[in-house]
């Protein structure tokens, strides 16, 4: 059985991410064709971290029939399936469920999710529906839910479409009064059921004065409550809305007009306060979106010109003076300033920046760029005037792909959202079964029906879980939202909630608790073999590398032939310092690599590498070179030409000054087990690991060895693994939670983390954790606050309470969770706001 592994991309193009369900149907799809055993998804390695691996009968079907299949379904597949994506003002948990219910009720729909901040995700099927289709139906519901009235709904059926607006000034409750048009009528409604009971209850008016007011009282409080119920009846709910309406009615139909007014206003200006409630949490994401200029200063042909940054095309030459923000993502050509990241990355501390020394290089790999040189849009320029290249559009800079990815990450359901919905889905048929029975008590309880009808209706209102349907939606939002502000992009509710719950930590070393930016130490030259002939065929092969530690050879060994450093017992030194051209390199993955050197083969890498390739076996000094070099925490390269040890190279990666600071935060965190995996020996594991506080060090691992470890680790307790994003993408796949650092400017980085810390700073761990584990904290809060309103109301309306005080407790309550939850956004590292 042979395997071909093909880029997810090229199959699929349009996916948002490789949890799309359309790669699942691609899997299923390919495993049914004739020759072909069984597809599956993977990380590797590569730019682009994910891959189909299709693993196939050789003697049935070609290879390149294979890739030709898998082509033709990805075709087939992205014709058929759609994604629309549309956000539009905050709203309440119980309508934005409505809405949920009436699109997932379009022929065609597959999947709808409505987050309450406004944010609307829906798969749909184009043989069934368009995105038009859909479109249309979110107009025709304008009356329960804006959408501004001059977005362009694309329609686009060539493949997944993500059509992302922006609300207007409308609000869900617009009217003659505009935005705050439901709050007013709440307000209205308890001045003239004020003014009614006072009448009533002082004054000798005749009675139809009072109800008379009490009749303009319901008007002012039922107005949008009818609508919502209507809405609802329409996507066939029947929810707290309809049920407040029905027992204001039953109140009306008993002459308890006062009583049902109360509860009327009650219910509404607890709508009321919800929605700005969810609206601030919503303005918190908004934000975002805020932070870039709309025009920048370029520079074409020679003239400056200010355009809307909308038109700024690759390679643009930006100004950007002191004290304005930055209109796009670039790096630094002319000009010398410091840059407040904060907006981007949470860092407190404005960075250096400088010109690039090559910018065709610089803009030839971009996402390689030194964070000295790179900026991005949104961030604040301080000191002085700077000139830089752009090197991505507005529509696909760092800022806009965040902001893109938290207003997706609010519609993807948490574990515990999940559990609530379940919950609802029985609790609520059996507390109308409840209802009903108590109906029939007239027959059993010496009662009038009209009292068993107001019991009834006490019950209804008091069982609603209204407070447990926004109990979680309005603690990731918010969690969502804090954490985007201090430099942490969480996809969703899951990740949030998982991370929260771990104790255990892996790490990858090399550039997430190391600089990432070794530099060699030690050159040990054979017996009979000089530095500079060492160093001149290191340095040969190594260039044709991009792995930091072959760039870190490259740079310190040609330093140490230009500059003469070589031993003076060499005669032929100043002859030696020419560096080769080397061709035809060939990595031998997690051992080394080889490639041509002056017409002979050269391998530079471990000691294993040297048993499994031909040639003589590695010298006995050689290897004891190594292992004095490996005792004292060095990286070792063993260096052969042809069948030739030229000798060993040490390199050595120091430990970032803030990883031991970010581990000690971390144990007081609650985080009781921190692991760190590397392919380097495990003598240099163990010095790092040492160096840091870590508990255990791992390694000589392989990329497969790695995910063993992670998925090991992870059956055990669950792990969070944090790394780059790209050269760890297959562990951090495997993890519980995948933590990406420095994702800044990093396409794959930000891809593939379910967590990413936007600058590469590890000290923005513990926010991650931490915000994690107090939006832990607030949800179960609000669940038990929730249930155990209902658990009290329900036994308190059946014995006797009215509905006027179970409406005040149970609106009372669900203004308790959202508020509650709204602490989130004023969380900090000291977590003292939690308290």
């Amino acid at each position: 059985m042979n395997k071909e592994k093909i880029e997810l991309r090229l199959l699929l193009p349009d996916v948002p991410d490789s949890d799309d369900h359309c790669v699942k149907r691609l899997a299923d799809l390919l495993q049914t064709k004739a020759g072909i055993d069984s597809t599956h998804l993977l990380r590797t390695e590569s730019e682009h971290p994910d891959q189909v691996c299709i693993h196939y009968d050789p003697s049935i079907v070609s290879t390149g029939e294979v890739r030709e299949l898998a082509k033709r379904v990805g075709v087939e597949l992205d014709q058929r399936y759609g994604h629309w994506l549309a956000t539009t003002k905050s709203m309440h948990a119980r309508r934005a469920s409505a809405i949920e219910s009436r699109l997932t009720r379009i022929d065609g729909v597959l999947e709808a999710v409505v987050s309450p901040d406004g944010t609307v995700r829906v798969e749909y099927d184009r043989t069934l529906t368009s995105e038009s289709e859909i479109a249309n139906a979110f107009r025709q519901w304008q009356t329960s839910l804006p959408v501004d009235d001059h977005a362009d709904l694309d329609d686009d059926d060539d493949g997944h479409h993500h059509t992302q607006r922006h609300a207007g000034h409308k609000h869900a409750h617009s009217g003659i009064f505009g935005p705050k048009t439901e709050l007013i009528f709440a307000v209205l409604c308890g001045a003239f059921l004020l003014v009614g009971w006072l009448l009533e209850t002082f004054a000798e008016f005749a009675d139809w004065i009072s109800v008379a007011l009490f009749v303009i009282a319901y008007f002012f409080g039922g107005y949008f409550t009818i609508k919502e119920a209507i809405e609802k009846i329409r996507a066939g709910k029947f929810e707290i809305d309809f049920l407040m309406i029905v027992a204001a009615a039953g109140a009306a139909a008993l002459g308890a007009w006062a009583e049902g007014a109360l509860l009327l206003f009650l219910f509404s200006i607890g709508h009321a306060l919800e929605g700005y409630a969810m609206g601030r949490a919503k303005r918190a994401i908004e934000a975002l979106s805020e932070l870039a200029p709309r025009t920048a200063r370029v520079r074409r042909d020679g003239n400056e010109t200010e355009v809307a940054v909308e038109e700024l095309q690759l390679g643009d030459i930006i100004i950007v003076k002191p004290d304005e923000r930055i209109a796009a993502d670039g790096f630094v050509i002319e000009g010398d300033s410091s840059v407040d990241q904060a907006p981007i990355t949470g860092e407190s501390v404005p960075v250096d920046k400088q010109p690039v020394t090559d910018r065709d290089a610089a803009a030839a790999d971009p996402e390689s760029i030194a964070s000295e040189y790179r900026v991005f849009a949104g961030t604040i320029n301080q000191a002085g005037a700077i000139e830089i290249q752009v090197t991505k559009k507005a529509s696909e800079n760092t800022l806009a792909r965040v902001v893109k990815m938290v207003g997706e990450a609010e519609t993807r359901v948490s574990p515990t959202q999940k559990f609530t919905k379940r919950f609802e889905r029985y609790f609520v048929p059996l507390v109308i079964a409840v209802v009903v029975l108590l109906l029939f008590t007239p027959f059993i309880l010496d009662e009038s029906f009209s009292d068993a009808f107001y019991r009834a209706m006490a019950v209804l209102v008091a069982a609603s879980p209204c407070a447990l349907a926004i109990a979680t939606p309005s603690a990731v939002l918010s969690g969502v939202a804090r954490a985007a502000r201090g430099g942490v992009l969480v996809k969703g509710g899951g990740p949030l909630e998982s991370l929260g719950q771990l104790d255990s930590v892996a790490f990858d070393k090399t550039g997430t608790l190391t600089e990432g930016e070794p530099r060699v130490t030690d050159v040990r030259p054979a017996d009979g073999v000089g530095e500079a002939e060492l160093l001149r065929i290191a340095v040969a092969v190594e260039d044709l590398s991009n792995h930091p530690l072959a760039k870190a050879v490259v740079r310190d060994g040609k330093i140490k032939l230009d500059q003469g450093e070589i031993e003076s017992r060499e005669p032929t030194a100043l002859a030696a310092v020419a560096i080769p051209e080397a061709m035809n390199l060939k990595s031998i993955t997690g051992r080394g690599i080889q490639a041509e050197v002056e017409g002979t083969l050269a391998h530079i890498g471990k000691d294993d590498l040297f048993s499994e390739v031909d040639g003589p076996p590695l010298l006995e000094s050689t290897r004891q070179a190594v292992e004095s070099l490996e005792s004292e925490g060095r990286t070792t390269m063993i260096v052969r030409h042809g069948d030739r040890y030229l000798g060993v190279i040490g390199l050595m990666d120091t430990p970032r000054e803030a990883a031991k600071r970010t581990i000690a935060r971390l144990r007081e965190l609650g985080i009781k087990r921190m692991i760190m995996i590397s392919g380097d020996n495990q003598q240099v594991a163990d010095a790092v690991a040492k160096a840091v506080g870590l508990d255990e060090a791992r390694g000589d691992l392989m990329p497969e060895d790695k995910v063993a470890e992670i998925k090991k680790l992870d059956s055990e307790t669950g792990v969070a693994m944090v790394g780059d994003g790209v050269n760890d993408a297959p562990a951090m796949a495997s993890a519980s939670v995948g933590i990406a650092m420095g994702a800044a400017g990093s396409d794959v980085a930000l891809e593939t983390a379910d967590v990413a810390l936007m600058a590469d700073n590890l000290e923005h761990l513990p926010l991650a954790i931490g915000l994690s584990r107090a939006t832990g904290r607030i949800i179960r809060q609000n669940l038990w606050m929730s249930l155990g309103m209902v658990a009290f109301l329900v036994p308190a309306t059946i014995l006797g309470l009215n509905i006027g005080p179970a409406v005040a407790l149970h609106e009372g309550s669900t203004l308790v969770v959202v508020f509650n939850a709204l602490r989130l956004l004023a969380y900090s590292e000291n977590g003292k706001n939690e308290n």
